[in-house]
């Protein structure tokens, strides 16, 4: 039955892109509305959310660490001894994994309908929508390495698709191949990774894998495990956005905005977390990589919230706040809490998407601004968003008793208190907290509180013109905005069912456990609230005065022109990597290809003109001649046979 999973969402996928693509003549194609093609895209995933909802409570049935279901579709590749089946899995962790994309998902679909209304070629959007869920959940159900490196590609596939949808403008066009480009990157070391998984375990399952590093378990080679790891954290990069492969998703905000919500805040993004969670087996033997891991998210966390504080579009603070809870994630993994950094993934699908597509729903209503300096006053226009994105705030900023304060305090306390991490590691990640706060905060004041700034600048809209949206995009704001409220109650420490849940697939390590809690961790915890708590006091002092923000600014211009810019990663990258490749790929074409193999190609094709040229001079047309042809050939033969008797 799992199968049917995945196969749903495709199944949707066939049938609106076999529509959009043969069922209506070009001039007809904006007569498949939304409502229709939206609809079909938003059943079948509602389907497999059905499915993924029966298996989650047959697995809960069971009991022990044998929660798992199995089903082999058919044999992919044989190779010798090597063979690979195209099979499923599911057990505790892939299983909260196919609830987030399925569920998430189905509220990112009904909210599209609202959202691509007015687009003329709804039916392709929701194909799009569609394969890419049919991907992630390939990802996160294959029973092995290959399976999940399929559905790894597909969604960088539908992340280019989905990124450039509306292709025609040569920026988002070129945001899409941005993605692509980047993300093959972090896949060839993906790739090399599996390939020394292989060459070192002799298999690729996920189940034989973890039985082979238990049976090897002290002869293994701390190095050749240190590389696989390593290689493997590399394909994480990319697709979850680290440090230095994170260029591609701030890009990626020019997609439309349910594909930011679905892909880049709840599920592709968050692969990298899935596949070191998934082989923890593999990176606990290694702490050098979990080192690595922990001091590249943290890093990361802390680089792109600093970023964030100057962003003035919607959706770019959003993005760069996605890069740094990314980062959050696998400062968890890294110092050995892998289930925090997945009880962190389960919390940030809800108020992340919530934050997403109430950005979307303020553009919506402000007639396509994301400036956040347009914008203000939103929250007596857009009552119902200003309510639901408020709870999101919250929920980020790690306010109690929202989610985003469990999640992010378990992440927290661990990096103080694990083996594999550090006093600095902890700072890093509560200065981050702060700044998150801060920069969240911003962006709220900004957009919904305050005087309206969007008719005075000449070029924003006018008061009358600010609606609220439709209620098929405020709907799933509220069911967002209230998982985002209840959520983090699955993780309470000391009581976590989350923990005892995972315990099947993410045993508790060396360094962890389950027991009374020490007064520093109340510490911490007040720590990390009064952290929040003054990120937003300030934020709201702040921005209650722009006259002074605006000087403040004046006299920091460098260091905000700094973080406006990016720090500038994006020019380094065009002038190191950008710019050389292009210019050696220049003269390969202009020296070697044109002037080396076009002359050669060209050289042959002359000669063949010319023996064709000179061959044609005897096709005449004329029976007598090509006779006297033939009786000439015949006479020569008989000649020569005749020669050769003697």
């Amino acid at each position: 039955m799992i199968a049917f999973i995945p196969i749903f969402p495709f199944i949707g996928f066939l049938i609106n892109g076999l529509w959009y693509a043969f069922g209506q003549a070009p001039s007809k194609r904006h007569k498949a509305s939304s409502d229709v093609t939206g609809g079909i895209a938003t059943f079948f995933i509602f389907l497999s959310f059905l499915v993924s909802l029966v298996s989650f409570i047959q697995l809960f049935s069971m009991e022990g660490d044998h929660r798992i279901l199995q089903e082999s579709v058919f044999r992919w590749m044989t190779v010798g001894s090597f063979k690979v089946d195209f099979a499923f899995c599911l057990d505790s962790l892939s299983s909260l994994f196919t609830l987030v994309i399925t569920g998430v998902g189905t509220l990112i679909h009904i909210y599209s309908i609202g959202y691509m209304k007015h687009d003329s070629t709804p039916g392709r959007f929701f194909a799009y929508l569609n394969l890419f869920c049919f991907a992630m959940l390939i990802l996160v159900m294959g029973s092995s390495l290959p399976l999940l490196f399929m559905g790894w590609e597909g969604v960088g596939l539908c992340s280019y698709l989905l990124i450039g949808y509306w292709y025609t403008d040569l920026e988002k066009a070129q945001a899409g191949k941005k993605a692509f480009i980047v993300n093959r990157i972090g896949d060839f070391g993906f790739l090399l990774g599996m390939f020394l998984v292989f060459g070192q375990f002799g298999t690729l399952e996920f189940d034989a894998l973890q039985a082979a590093v238990h049976h090897q378990g002290a002869t293994l080679e701390p190095g050749i495990v240190t590389a696989i790891c390593l290689l493997l954290f590399v394909g994480c990069m990319g697709k979850s956005a680290q440090i230095p492969l994170y260029v591609w998703l701030p890009d990626a905000m020019a997609g439309p905005t349910p594909v930011s919500a679905l892909i880049h805040a709840a599920t592709m993004v968050t692969s990298g977390v899935y596949l070191i969670a998934r082989l923890n087996v593999l990176y606990s033997f290694s702490p050098v990589a979990l080192q690595v891991v922990a001091c590249v998210g943290a890093f990361t966390a802390f680089f792109a919230a600093m970023i964030a504080v100057a962003q003035k579009d919607i959706k770019k603070i959003l993005a760069y706040s996605t890069v740094s809870q990314l980062g959050y994630m696998f400062l968890g993994c890294g110092v050995g809490a892998y289930t925090a950094g997945v009880f962190h993934v389960i919390t940030h699908a809800f108020f992340k998407a919530l934050l997403f597509l109430g950005a979307g729903s303020v553009i919506h209503g402000m007639h396509e601004e994301q400036d956040i300096w347009k914008m203000g006053g939103l929250r007596s226009k857009m009552p119902q968003t200003f309510l639901t994105v408020g709870v999101g705030w919250l929920a980020i900023c790690g306010v109690p008793p929202f989610s985003g304060f469990f999640s992010k305090d378990e992440i927290l306390w661990q990096a103080f208190h694990s083996i594999h991490g550090s006093t600095f590691l902890w700072a890093m990640g509560a200065i981050t907290a702060v700044l998150t706060a801060f920069y969240m905060t911003r962006l709220f004041s900004l957009t919904f509180l305050g005087a309206p700034r969007f008719d005075k600048t000449g070029e924003g809209h006018g008061d009358r013109s600010v609606h609220e949206s439709p209620f098929v995009m405020v709907f799933p704001l509220q069911i967002l905005a209230f998982f985002s409220l209840v959520a983090g109650f699955m993780g309470v420490p000391h009581w976590s069912w989350l923990e005892h849940w995972l315990e099947p697939v993410i045993p508790l390590h060396e360094g962890f456990s389950v027991g009374e809690g020490s007064s520093m961790e109340w510490v911490l915890m007040l720590i990390s609230v009064l952290g929040a708590g003054m990120g937003i006091a300030v934020a709201l002092k702040a921005y209650r005065d722009l006259e002074f923000i605006q000087r403040l600014g004046k006299r920091f211009r460098l260091l905000v022109k700094l973080l406006e810019n990016k720090w500038y990663i994006d020019e380094i990258y065009e002038a190191i990597f950008v710019q050389p490749i292009r210019k050696i790929s220049e003269i390969l074409w202009k020296k070697i290809d044109i002037l080396g193999v076009d002359w050669i190609v060209l050289r042959f094709g002359k000669i063949s003109m010319k023996t064709g040229a000179a061959v044609r001079m005897i096709q005449t047309g004329s029976i007598q001649t090509y006779a006297l042809a033939l009786l000439i050939g015949l006479a020569v033969a008989t000649g020569y046979l005749f020669y050769a008797s003697f």
